[in-house]
């Protein structure tokens, strides 16, 4: 009988071993920074609008996002969607081409982030339009995604 349980014992320990040593040489993958995560769906965000896809564009808003005009605040994803195409698309193309610069991210803790920059729109053979935006970003436990968007 001690054999068997000291047996066990010996086979019990070398698992153990064996676990912590692969868990000690396994590479740590750290979640990206919210300045690399954001500025990278933003440079998406843009490629999505150039190539004509509104719905990839704005697909890094929430769906209950809300998204400041002149007349005040509007909620939600698709009425965002459906301005930007009102204004800047015809025939579901876009006018112009869109390029976001000067972008700076703010972390708000860790669930939370202010993005402030300039976006262009230029092409398409109208004037170069440009303005500032300020985006308050929010981490989902899956992604990061915009919860307010003020842009002039």
């Amino acid at each position: 009988m001690y054999d068997l349980i000291h047996s066990t014992a010996m086979r019990f320990h070398t698992l153990l071993l064996i676990l912590v040593g692969v868990i000690a040489i396994t590479p740590c993958i750290a979640q990206p920074s919210a300045e690399d995560a954001i500025t990278g769906l933003l440079q998406a965000s843009a490629d999505a609008w150039n190539a004509a896809d509104l719905d990839g564009h704005v697909a890094m808003y929430r769906d209950s996002t809300s998204f400041m005009t002149g007349n005040g605040p509007v909620y939600g994803r698709s009425y965002t969607r459906d301005l930007l195409g009102r204004f800047f698309f015809r025939d579901g193309e876009n006018i112009q081409d869109l390029r976001f610069e000067q972008i700076t991210v703010r972390p708000l803790g860790e669930t939370h982030a202010l993005v402030t920059g300039r976006f262009v729109l230029s092409g398409g053979g109208e004037d170069e339009r440009s303005g500032w935006y300020s985006l308050v970003w929010e981490w989902t436990g899956e992604r990061w995604a915009i919860i307010h968007d003020h842009s002039s």
